[in-house]
């Protein structure tokens, strides 16, 4: 291996993020290089819901942010059909909270079933990205499941029950992301979709803390039939 090989290698495996996204060598060694720099423009569908924040969630940001208020936490499954690395699936869990009058989210967990997609997102991103089997399927009273691919055993499990019509919809949010040299990037995302309310029922188990902060139980979310956003490449204070 490398000098340059070595020094790619650590910036993705030197990534904070909780257990359930620590990298093996093994899985590292086999990795292929990033094969599609930021910014992403990518098609999916979705389920997301809606967690409580608090001292579990809080514990779960990097070091970086340490010391920032968990106001509520993200999580979700995405099935992306055009992106610049193909179609994958993703579950992910994301602890959200504010600057002053300015939120922001961190993906503190995150995993995909693309190689190409999770070199993408902890190279171009810092986002955790780990590899993941998927199951299911998006719909009403179906059930998708995520289960860890890698060392530590978990996994996620949504079955949504989708009430109401859908809703057009268009956002921007900010992720803030803590890279392997220590520098905080903040990325623009710009979504526009078609959104349907949801109650989900959300299964967790691991052998890290995944459940005491992507918490299991029945929680308010949101069915997204179809959507697409553009995710840019992050600026640095």
């Amino acid at each position: 291996m490398t000098t340059s090989d070595r020094n790619v290698r650590a910036e993705l495996s030197g990534l904070p993020g909780v257990a359930e996204t620590v990298l093996s060598q093994a899985l590292l060694a086999r990795l292929p290089s990033n094969q599609a720099e930021a910014p992403w423009e990518c098609h999916c569908s979705a389920l997301m819901w809606l967690g409580r924040g608090g001292r579990a969630a809080a514990s779960a940001l990097p070091p970086a942010l340490a010391g920032s208020s968990a106001l509520a936490t993200v999580g979700g499954f995405v099935r992306y059909t055009d992106t610049p690395v193909g179609p994958y699936d993703e579950v992910l869990g994301m602890v959200a909270s504010h600057t002053g009058f300015r939120p922001w989210g961190t993906v503190v967990f995150m995993s995909v079933d693309s190689p190409p997609s999770l070199v993408g997102g902890r190279t171009n991103w810092a986002m955790p990205k780990t590899l993941a089997r998927f199951d299911g399927d998006l719909a009403s009273g179906r059930t998708i499941t995520g289960t860890g691919d890698d060392e530590l055993a978990w996994s996620v499990g949504a079955t949504p029950r989708i009430i109401g019509p859908a809703i057009p919809v268009k956002a921007k949010a900010t992720a803030r992301q803590q890279f392997s040299d220590g520098r905080v990037g903040e990325s623009l995302l710009v979504f526009a979709g078609r959104l349907r309310s949801a109650v989900i029922t959300v299964e967790v188990s691991s052998a890290g803390t995944l459940g005491t902060w992507l918490r299991p139980g029945r929680h308010l979310g949101v069915f997204i039939d179809s959507a697409s956003f553009t995710l840019g490449a992050p600026r640095f204070g």
